[in-house]
């Protein structure tokens, strides 16, 4: 490890916790730098952890990448989203019809992103049979309905907004309320987001996204106080 140093990872505003942990690199040598192994390095972390400890959000993971170096500062933004495997396992339910829907949208900053829905059909209450399959054209519609309802809530904000939406389960909502006049649904999620394409980098808004955080500031310590010793 002589050769390595720490470099902390710093999260975008949309996320409560900014510090989120530290990652190692090679040491500067000559003309490698540091920074040039740092930059597009993804960072995987639970949403939980994100949000303060809210046990809430520990059903996503968030995978972030660091975009610029600012001292010792590693300055990230959003680079996808998904659903943990234990949650993925939970939600499954035989005797249930699951539907899924994907569509790439371009975000008001020019961030191209796939997004992944799924859903599952829910049993109504006064169902007599014990399977809740819905038919091929409803399961059509409602997979028409989740495209739309992506399609129009990514496409009309930029990423950071979209970041929120997808923290408050807003999607996943609309896609319910909207699927449930053809089919009624249970456990509607945006599964996954992956960052397709991303536009040209901007130092201002990177710094805009982390505020205070990306500055390179030192802790203020005071003075020490010096005494005199005494020989004999």
């Amino acid at each position: 490890f002589l050769k390595k140093e720490w470099y902390d990872v710093k999260a975008p505003t949309p996320f409560l916790v900014r510090s989120v942990g530290k990652t190692l690199v090679t040491k500067s040598q000559g003309k490698k730098l540091a920074s040039d192994g740092l930059r597009g390095r993804v960072c995987e972390i639970n949403l939980a952890d994100l949000m303060g400890g809210d046990e809430d959000h520990a059903h996503r993971k968030i995978r972030l990448s660091i975009e610029d170096i600012q001292g010792r500062n590693c300055l990230t933004d959003f680079h996808g989203m998904e659903l943990t495997r234990d949650k993925l396992c939970s939600v499954i339910k035989k005797w249930h019809t699951l539907i899924e829907g994907w569509t790439d949208v371009r975000t008001t900053d020019g961030y191209t992103v796939r997004m992944f829905a799924i859903a599952f059909t829910k049993k109504q209450d006064n169902a007599v049979s014990s399977n809740v399959y819905a038919q091929a054209s409803q399961v059509r519609l409602i997979r028409k309905r989740m495209v739309e309802v992506m399609n129009a809530e990514a496409g009309k904000v930029a990423l950071r907004d979209l970041v929120k939406n997808l923290i408050a389960e807003s999607i996943g909502k609309e896609i319910e309320k909207r699927g449930k006049k053809i089919y009624p649904l249970q456990n509607v999620f945006v599964r996954k987001v992956k960052i397709l394409k991303k536009p040209k980098f901007d130092i201002t808004r990177l710094m805009e996204l982390h505020g205070d955080s990306g500055r390179d500031e030192g802790m203020a310590m005071e003075r020490p106080i010096l005494r005199r010793l005494h020989l004999k």
